[in-house]
């Protein structure tokens, strides 16, 4: 058998993501036997400055079916990149970045090129055996970061109807610990309290492990701070004050009215000015353990994000901000909006653009926080610890939670665990 990391073939599928819509699935093989597989697929809440998605339109599958992404990896990016060297991450990302010039990020669709950029990473890590998070970061990717137990999100409980999706959603980020296994146990400890409260707060049960905001209907409580209350009370209970907080990603874009320049529905009914905003920001971070807040604001709204990054003193996360983009996050800096940014590699379009990101944050004093909503799966978590990330969406239960602690097992004493100090803003340095 021949060996090397050359490529030899390059394939695709459409799949059902957990998003409930077809995602693109992108296999690349090597000459040595190795491969990667990548998943892209639609998040929940798209920014308007993210790289367009192709997809088939029509009545199936609602218009978001991806066969013709999927055409284009085996016709036109497959045959492009076969020969090239997979451990070579960014010049097979030129080949990528050209077809995409050349035809229009539209026509190609970001979702082919994402998924494919991804594959291609993994397959170089398996071709040169090693593993991923090394293949990312070198000798370096030692640092796991502080997790987040997700407890869900929603907006059902407004009863208005309006925007918002999913959003706000919520985790408990688990923070001061000595290892990443310990961050994981209290994680779990926290959200099985988080469901006992509720449980006997509002006479509800639901479904599987993990509560669902969703599952409040309208009527059952009138604003967010009684979700805020009964988060703080499970920390309180688990005995974990000053040690586990909470994240919020709000999602504002998608209440934001641009006519009336008004945020509607959010947090509770009715509408709020980005001044009755910030200050709703401030008593949250007042009177309640947030230590992340994700779009806050509006995602072209730089000088309100300046405004929270200053005055907060907490992790203030861009990703409908940002996008991954490096020009966006060029002008985030410039005025200071935000510390962090959210990494999702089909924002951008391949592997070596998300990454450029990450080194333009790391030299404007930035971090970056990787999510894998859209497909990513545990290999978001070697990115994670490859990019040396403070922090990450998620990662404190489930097969993420299993693969980062497999990695801190695998790294013995080398392993180190970010803790207090992997959370950005000035109350964490006190």
């Amino acid at each position: 058998m021949r060996k090397g990391s050359i490529i030899e073939m390059v394939t695709a599928r459409q799949v059902f993501s957990m998003r409930g819509h077809p995602g693109i699935e992108a296999k690349v093989i090597t000459e040595n036997g190795a491969f990667g597989v990548a998943l892209a697929t639609a998040g929940l809440s798209i920014g308007e400055h993210e790289i367009p998605f192709l997809y088939d339109g029509g009545e199936r599958w609602g218009g978001m079916g991806v066969t013709k992404a999927v055409d284009n990896v085996k016709n036109i990016i497959g045959p492009a990149i076969k020969g090239a060297d997979a451990s070579k991450q960014r010049n097979v990302d030129d080949i990528l970045i050209e077809l995409r010039n050349k035809m229009g990020a539209a026509k190609l669709g970001g979702n082919a090129t994402a998924s494919v950029s991804a594959a291609v990473l993994i397959a170089g890590a398996v071709s040169l055996g090693i593993p991923l998070y090394q293949h990312v970061g070198g000798v370096n990717a030692c640092t796991l970061p502080v997790p987040g137990a997700e407890v869900g999100g929603g907006n059902t409980r407004y009863g208005h109807g309006e925007g918002g999706g999913d959003k706000p959603s919520f985790s408990f980020q688990c923070y001061d610990f000595d290892t990443f296994a310990d961050a994981v146990y209290a994680g779990v400890q926290v959200q099985k309290m988080l469901q006992r409260l509720i449980k006997e707060r509002f006479n509800m049960t639901f479904p599987g492990r993990m509560f669902q905001f969703q599952f409040i209907q309208a009527g059952m409580i009138e604003h967010d701070r009684e979700i805020w209350e009964i988060m703080t009370e499970a920390i309180n209970r688990c005995g974990y004050e000053g040690k586990v907080g909470i994240q919020m990603d709000s999602g504002a874009c998608t209440y934001y009215d641009k006519e009336k320049k008004v945020y509607t529905g959010i947090f509770s009914r009715g509408e709020k000015t980005r001044d009755e905003m910030i200050e709703l920001y401030k008593e949250m971070v007042r009177d309640y353990p947030f230590v992340i807040l994700e779009d806050p604001l509006d995602e072209n709204d730089y000088e309100g994000h300046a405004i929270l990054t200053k005055e907060l003193g907490i992790q203030i996360v861009g990703d409908d901000l940002f996008t991954t983009n490096v020009e966006r996050l060029k002008q985030g800096i410039k005025v200071g909006a935000c510390n962090t940014f959210l990494l999702k590699v089909n924002q951008v379009g391949t592997i070596t653009e998300a990454f450029d990101t990450v080194l333009l944050a790391k030299r404007g004093g930035y971090d970056v926080m990787p999510c894998g909503s859209r497909g990513e799966g545990v290999a978001l978590v070697d990115y994670t610890v490859g990019l040396g990330a403070g922090t990450t969406r998620g990662g404190a239960i489930g097969p993420a939670a299993d693969r980062f602690m497999e990695i801190e097992e695998e790294l013995g004493s080398k392993a180190k665990f970010w803790g207090k100090a992997g959370l950005k803003g000035s109350k964490f340095r006190e």
